[in-house]
Protein backbone atom coordinates (compact mmCIF):
# COMPACT_ATOMS: atom_id res chain seq x y z
CA UNK A 1 0.00 0.00 0.00
CA UNK A 2 1.60 3.29 -1.09
CA UNK A 3 1.85 6.35 1.10
CA UNK A 4 -0.63 8.18 -1.13
CA UNK A 5 -3.17 5.40 -0.75
CA UNK A 6 -2.77 5.42 3.03
CA UNK A 7 -3.15 9.18 3.16
CA UNK A 8 -6.35 8.99 1.13
CA UNK A 9 -7.76 6.37 3.48
CA UNK A 10 -7.15 8.57 6.52
CA UNK A 11 -8.59 11.56 4.67
CA UNK A 12 -11.73 9.48 4.15
CA UNK A 13 -11.74 8.67 7.86
CA UNK A 14 -11.65 12.42 8.48
CA UNK A 15 -14.73 12.83 6.28
CA UNK A 16 -16.48 10.11 8.28
CA UNK A 17 -15.64 11.73 11.63
CA UNK A 18 -16.68 15.19 10.46
CA UNK A 19 -20.32 14.08 10.46
CA UNK A 20 -20.45 13.72 14.25
CA UNK A 21 -20.82 17.01 16.06
CA UNK A 22 -22.05 18.19 19.45
CA UNK A 23 -24.48 20.64 17.89
CA UNK A 24 -25.76 18.49 15.04
CA UNK A 25 -24.92 15.09 13.62
CA UNK A 26 -25.80 14.98 9.93
CA UNK A 27 -25.28 11.98 7.69
CA UNK A 28 -23.38 12.76 4.50
CA UNK A 29 -24.41 10.32 1.81
CA UNK A 30 -21.10 10.84 0.00
CA UNK A 31 -19.04 9.34 2.83
CA UNK A 32 -17.85 5.83 2.08
CA UNK A 33 -19.24 2.89 4.09
CA UNK A 34 -21.73 5.14 5.89
CA UNK A 35 -24.47 2.56 5.51
CA UNK A 36 -22.45 0.14 7.63
CA UNK A 37 -20.89 2.46 10.19
CA UNK A 38 -22.78 5.73 10.68
CA UNK A 39 -25.58 4.56 12.97
CA UNK A 40 -23.30 2.22 14.90
CA UNK A 41 -20.76 4.95 15.62
CA UNK A 42 -23.48 7.37 16.65
CA UNK A 43 -24.69 4.82 19.19
CA UNK A 44 -21.16 4.19 20.44
CA UNK A 45 -20.62 7.89 21.12
CA UNK A 46 -23.65 7.95 23.38
CA UNK A 47 -22.66 4.67 25.04
CA UNK A 48 -19.14 5.89 25.78
CA UNK A 49 -20.11 7.40 29.11
CA UNK A 50 -21.33 3.99 30.28
CA UNK A 51 -17.88 2.59 29.44
CA UNK A 52 -16.03 5.48 31.09
CA UNK A 53 -17.87 8.01 33.22
CA UNK A 54 -15.61 10.85 32.10
CA UNK A 55 -16.41 10.25 28.41
CA UNK A 56 -19.51 12.40 28.16
CA UNK A 57 -20.93 12.86 24.64
CA UNK A 58 -19.65 16.45 24.62
CA UNK A 59 -16.07 15.36 25.35
CA UNK A 60 -16.18 12.49 22.83
CA UNK A 61 -17.60 14.78 20.14
CA UNK A 62 -14.83 17.27 20.81
CA UNK A 63 -12.14 14.62 20.33
CA UNK A 64 -13.82 13.34 17.16
CA UNK A 65 -14.06 16.83 15.68
CA UNK A 66 -10.43 17.54 16.54
CA UNK A 67 -9.40 14.49 14.52
CA UNK A 68 -11.79 15.36 11.70
CA UNK A 69 -10.06 18.75 11.41
CA UNK A 70 -6.61 17.14 11.56
CA UNK A 71 -7.17 14.44 8.93
CA UNK A 72 -7.20 16.62 5.84
CA UNK A 73 -5.09 16.37 2.71
CA UNK A 74 -3.37 19.66 3.52
CA UNK A 75 -2.46 18.62 7.07
CA UNK A 76 -1.28 15.15 6.13
CA UNK A 77 0.88 16.48 3.32
CA UNK A 78 2.40 19.16 5.54
CA UNK A 79 3.09 16.62 8.31
CA UNK A 80 4.66 13.95 6.15
CA UNK A 81 6.46 15.99 3.51
CA UNK A 82 9.77 16.15 5.41
CA UNK A 83 10.15 12.38 5.82
CA UNK A 84 11.45 9.68 3.50
CA UNK A 85 9.51 6.43 3.78
CA UNK A 86 11.32 4.53 1.02
CA UNK A 87 13.56 2.47 3.31
CA UNK A 88 10.89 1.33 5.76
CA UNK A 89 10.88 -2.41 6.43
CA UNK A 90 7.55 -3.29 8.08
CA UNK A 91 7.92 -4.26 11.73
CA UNK A 92 5.46 -5.02 14.51
CA UNK A 93 5.10 -1.94 16.69
CA UNK A 94 3.37 -2.41 20.05
CA UNK A 95 1.29 0.40 21.52
CA UNK A 96 0.31 0.55 25.17
CA UNK A 97 -2.29 3.28 25.32
CA UNK A 98 -3.60 5.55 28.03
CA UNK A 99 -7.32 6.15 28.50
CA UNK A 100 -7.53 9.49 30.25
CA UNK A 101 -9.17 11.27 27.30
CA UNK A 102 -11.07 9.86 24.29
CA UNK A 103 -8.84 8.56 21.48
CA UNK A 104 -5.71 9.77 23.27
CA UNK A 105 -3.64 7.08 21.52
CA UNK A 106 -4.87 7.72 18.00
CA UNK A 107 -1.81 9.73 16.94
CA UNK A 108 0.51 6.81 17.73
CA UNK A 109 -1.87 4.43 15.95
CA UNK A 110 -1.93 6.69 12.87
CA UNK A 111 1.85 7.14 12.93
CA UNK A 112 2.55 3.41 12.92
CA UNK A 113 0.20 2.69 10.04
CA UNK A 114 1.19 5.70 7.93
CA UNK A 115 4.86 4.67 8.12
CA UNK A 116 4.00 1.20 6.84
CA UNK A 117 4.43 -0.83 10.01
CA UNK A 118 2.04 -3.26 11.67
CA UNK A 119 0.41 -2.08 14.88
CA UNK A 120 -0.21 -4.28 17.94
CA UNK A 121 -2.48 -2.37 20.32
CA UNK A 122 -3.12 -2.86 23.99
CA UNK A 123 -5.87 -0.41 24.88
CA UNK A 124 -6.50 1.05 28.29
CA UNK A 125 -9.36 -0.48 30.24
CA UNK A 126 -10.79 3.06 30.26
CA UNK A 127 -10.97 3.34 26.47
CA UNK A 128 -11.58 -0.04 24.82
CA UNK A 129 -14.18 0.80 22.20
CA UNK A 130 -13.55 3.98 20.18
CA UNK A 131 -10.22 3.07 18.56
CA UNK A 132 -11.21 -0.52 17.70
CA UNK A 133 -14.31 0.87 16.00
CA UNK A 134 -12.25 3.26 13.89
CA UNK A 135 -9.93 0.38 13.04
CA UNK A 136 -12.94 -1.56 11.74
CA UNK A 137 -13.85 1.40 9.56
CA UNK A 138 -10.31 1.61 8.16
CA UNK A 139 -10.33 -2.11 7.38
CA UNK A 140 -13.65 -1.71 5.58
CA UNK A 141 -12.07 1.01 3.45
CA UNK A 142 -8.85 -0.95 2.87
CA UNK A 143 -9.00 -4.70 3.64
CA UNK A 144 -5.16 -4.77 3.53
CA UNK A 145 -5.22 -3.18 6.98
CA UNK A 146 -6.74 -6.36 8.43
CA UNK A 147 -3.28 -7.93 8.51
CA UNK A 148 -1.66 -4.79 9.88
CA UNK A 149 -3.90 -4.03 12.89
CA UNK A 150 -4.09 -6.30 15.94
CA UNK A 151 -5.71 -5.62 19.30
CA UNK A 152 -4.57 -7.72 22.25
CA UNK A 153 -6.00 -8.11 25.74
CA UNK A 154 -3.32 -10.19 27.39
CA UNK A 155 0.45 -10.22 27.22
CA UNK A 156 2.15 -8.39 24.37
CA UNK A 157 4.13 -10.75 22.18
CA UNK A 158 5.93 -10.76 18.80
CA UNK A 159 6.78 -7.08 18.53
CA UNK A 160 9.92 -5.25 17.46
CA UNK A 161 9.49 -1.85 19.15
CA UNK A 162 7.07 -0.28 21.60
CA UNK A 163 5.45 3.05 22.38
CA UNK A 164 4.02 2.99 25.89
CA UNK A 165 2.16 5.66 27.82
CA UNK A 166 1.54 5.58 31.54
CA UNK A 167 2.23 7.14 34.91
CA UNK A 168 5.69 7.74 36.33
CA UNK A 169 5.32 4.50 38.28
CA UNK A 170 4.29 2.38 35.30
CA UNK A 171 7.01 4.03 33.21
CA UNK A 172 9.64 2.52 35.48
CA UNK A 173 8.09 -0.89 34.87
CA UNK A 174 7.96 -0.26 31.12
CA UNK A 175 11.60 0.84 31.03
CA UNK A 176 12.67 -2.39 32.72
CA UNK A 177 10.30 -4.70 30.85
CA UNK A 178 11.13 -3.25 27.42
CA UNK A 179 14.83 -2.58 28.04
CA UNK A 180 15.81 -4.81 25.13
CA UNK A 181 13.43 -3.18 22.64
CA UNK A 182 13.56 0.19 20.90
CA UNK A 183 10.98 2.26 22.75
CA UNK A 184 9.30 5.54 23.52
CA UNK A 185 8.15 5.57 27.14
CA UNK A 186 5.87 8.44 28.05
CA UNK A 187 5.50 9.54 31.67
CA UNK A 188 3.32 12.03 33.54
CA UNK A 189 3.42 15.54 32.13
CA UNK A 190 1.32 18.61 32.80
CA UNK A 191 0.72 21.89 31.05
CA UNK A 192 1.19 25.34 32.53
CA UNK A 193 0.25 28.94 31.81
CA UNK A 194 2.36 32.03 32.42
CA UNK A 195 0.45 35.26 33.09
CA UNK A 196 1.64 38.82 33.61
CA UNK A 197 -1.66 40.55 34.45
CA UNK A 198 -2.11 42.20 31.06
CA UNK A 199 -4.16 39.38 29.54
CA UNK A 200 -7.55 40.30 28.09
CA UNK A 201 -10.79 38.85 29.36
CA UNK A 202 -11.02 36.93 26.07
CA UNK A 203 -7.60 35.36 26.58
CA UNK A 204 -8.39 34.32 30.16
CA UNK A 205 -11.75 32.92 29.08
CA UNK A 206 -10.01 30.93 26.33
CA UNK A 207 -7.67 29.52 28.97
CA UNK A 208 -10.77 28.06 30.60
CA UNK A 209 -10.85 25.67 27.64
CA UNK A 210 -7.25 24.70 28.41
CA UNK A 211 -8.22 24.01 32.03
CA UNK A 212 -11.66 22.39 31.82
CA UNK A 213 -11.67 20.44 28.53
CA UNK A 214 -11.81 16.70 29.33
CA UNK A 215 -12.40 17.82 32.95
CA UNK A 216 -8.68 18.51 33.27
CA UNK A 217 -7.65 14.87 32.82
CA UNK A 218 -5.23 15.33 29.91
CA UNK A 219 -1.53 16.13 29.87
CA UNK A 220 -2.33 19.13 27.67
CA UNK A 221 -4.69 20.59 30.30
CA UNK A 222 -3.35 23.59 32.19
CA UNK A 223 -2.91 22.51 35.79
CA UNK A 224 -0.49 25.21 37.00
CA UNK A 225 -0.35 29.02 36.69
CA UNK A 226 2.74 31.16 37.07
CA UNK A 227 1.80 34.71 38.05
CA UNK A 228 3.64 37.89 39.18
CA UNK A 229 4.11 38.50 42.90
CA UNK A 230 1.32 41.07 43.07
CA UNK A 231 -1.12 39.27 40.74
CA UNK A 232 -4.85 39.46 41.54
CA UNK A 233 -7.03 36.54 40.46
CA UNK A 234 -10.23 38.61 40.26
CA UNK A 235 -10.11 39.00 36.46
CA UNK A 236 -9.22 35.32 36.05
CA UNK A 237 -12.23 34.16 38.07
CA UNK A 238 -14.55 36.56 36.25
CA UNK A 239 -13.33 35.35 32.85
CA UNK A 240 -13.74 31.63 33.54
CA UNK A 241 -17.19 31.97 35.12
CA UNK A 242 -18.71 30.79 31.83
CA UNK A 243 -17.39 27.29 32.64
CA UNK A 244 -19.41 27.07 35.86
CA UNK A 245 -21.66 24.31 34.52
CA UNK A 246 -18.80 21.84 34.96
CA UNK A 247 -19.79 21.58 38.63
CA UNK A 248 -23.13 20.04 37.60
CA UNK A 249 -21.34 16.93 36.37
CA UNK A 250 -21.39 14.49 39.29
CA UNK A 251 -17.93 12.99 38.90
CA UNK A 252 -16.32 16.42 38.68
CA UNK A 253 -18.40 17.73 41.61
CA UNK A 254 -17.35 14.77 43.75
CA UNK A 255 -13.70 15.52 43.04
CA UNK A 256 -14.24 19.20 43.79
CA UNK A 257 -15.85 18.45 47.16
CA UNK A 258 -13.26 15.84 48.11
CA UNK A 259 -10.15 17.76 47.11
CA UNK A 260 -11.40 20.99 48.64
CA UNK A 261 -12.11 19.15 51.92
CA UNK A 262 -8.63 17.60 51.91
CA UNK A 263 -6.99 20.98 51.33
CA UNK A 264 -9.04 22.67 54.05
CA UNK A 265 -8.41 19.92 56.58
CA UNK A 266 -4.70 20.38 55.93
CA UNK A 267 -5.11 24.13 56.62
CA UNK A 268 -4.04 25.13 53.11
CA UNK A 269 -5.12 28.57 51.99
CA UNK A 270 -7.38 28.39 48.96
CA UNK A 271 -8.99 30.69 46.45
CA UNK A 272 -12.36 29.28 45.45
CA UNK A 273 -15.14 30.30 43.05
CA UNK A 274 -17.54 27.41 43.67
CA UNK A 275 -16.30 25.13 40.89
CA UNK A 276 -12.50 25.54 40.90
CA UNK A 277 -9.98 25.95 43.69
CA UNK A 278 -6.61 27.69 43.36
CA UNK A 279 -3.81 26.58 45.68
CA UNK A 280 -0.29 27.97 45.91
CA UNK A 281 1.97 24.98 45.29
CA UNK A 282 5.34 24.24 43.66
CA UNK A 283 4.06 21.08 41.95
CA UNK A 284 2.88 21.06 38.33
CA UNK A 285 0.32 18.28 38.84
CA UNK A 286 -2.88 19.46 40.49
CA UNK A 287 -5.89 17.24 41.25
CA UNK A 288 -9.13 17.44 39.27
CA UNK A 289 -11.09 20.64 40.03
CA UNK A 290 -7.99 22.45 41.28
CA UNK A 291 -5.24 24.50 39.66
CA UNK A 292 -1.97 25.25 41.42
CA UNK A 293 -0.22 28.58 41.14
CA UNK A 294 3.25 29.92 41.84
CA UNK A 295 4.45 33.52 41.91
CA UNK A 296 7.54 34.64 40.02
CA UNK A 297 9.91 37.60 40.34
CA UNK A 298 10.93 38.06 36.69
CA UNK A 299 10.45 36.29 33.39
CA UNK A 300 14.14 35.65 32.79
CA UNK A 301 14.46 33.57 35.92
CA UNK A 302 11.14 31.86 35.20
CA UNK A 303 12.28 30.91 31.69
CA UNK A 304 15.40 29.33 33.17
CA UNK A 305 13.33 27.44 35.75
CA UNK A 306 10.95 26.09 33.13
CA UNK A 307 13.87 24.98 30.97
CA UNK A 308 15.20 22.84 33.82
CA UNK A 309 11.71 21.39 34.35
CA UNK A 310 11.03 20.72 30.66
CA UNK A 311 10.68 16.97 31.17
CA UNK A 312 7.62 17.63 33.38
CA UNK A 313 5.86 20.03 31.01
CA UNK A 314 3.77 19.21 27.95
CA UNK A 315 2.60 22.69 26.90
CA UNK A 316 3.26 26.27 27.99
CA UNK A 317 0.47 28.79 27.43
CA UNK A 318 1.18 32.53 27.42
CA UNK A 319 0.87 35.69 25.37
CA UNK A 320 4.38 35.23 23.95
CA UNK A 321 5.94 35.64 27.39
CA UNK A 322 7.86 32.36 27.24
CA UNK A 323 9.76 30.93 24.30
CA UNK A 324 7.84 28.14 22.59
CA UNK A 325 4.52 28.92 24.26
CA UNK A 326 1.17 28.56 22.53
CA UNK A 327 -1.89 30.79 22.50
CA UNK A 328 -4.67 30.66 25.07
CA UNK A 329 -7.36 28.11 24.27
CA UNK A 330 -5.21 26.03 21.92
CA UNK A 331 -3.78 23.25 24.10
CA UNK A 332 -6.45 20.76 23.07
CA UNK A 333 -6.04 21.52 19.36
CA UNK A 334 -2.62 20.02 18.56
CA UNK A 335 -1.51 19.66 14.95
CA UNK A 336 -0.31 16.36 13.55
CA UNK A 337 3.28 17.60 13.84
CA UNK A 338 2.88 18.57 17.53
CA UNK A 339 4.42 15.47 19.08
CA UNK A 340 3.77 14.36 22.66
CA UNK A 341 6.78 15.04 24.89
CA UNK A 342 8.43 16.66 21.83
CA UNK A 343 9.54 13.22 20.63
CA UNK A 344 9.23 12.85 16.86
CA UNK A 345 7.26 9.61 16.58
CA UNK A 346 7.68 9.36 12.82
CA UNK A 347 11.48 9.66 13.01
CA UNK A 348 11.50 6.97 15.70
CA UNK A 349 9.51 4.66 13.44
CA UNK A 350 11.60 5.35 10.35
CA UNK A 351 14.94 4.29 11.83
CA UNK A 352 13.79 0.90 13.16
Amino acid sequence: MTLEVKKNIFIELGHFLKQFNTNETVKNENVLKNDLFFDEFNKLIHLSQSHNGWYTPEQVYFSIQSWAEALTEENLNKWLSNYNFDAVVPKNIALILAGNVPLVGFHDFLSVLITGHNVVVKTSSNDQHLLPFLAKYLIALAPEFANKITFVEGKLENFDAVIATGSNNTARYFEYYFKDKPSIIRKNRNSIAVLNGNESKEQLAAMGEDIFRYFGLGCRNVSKLFVPKDYSFVAFFEAIFEYQDVIHYEKYANNYDYNKAVFLMSNFKLLDNGFLTLKEDNSHASPISSVFYERYENLTDLQAKLTTEADQIQCIVSDNLIEGSIAFGQTQQPQLWDYADNIDTISFLLIR
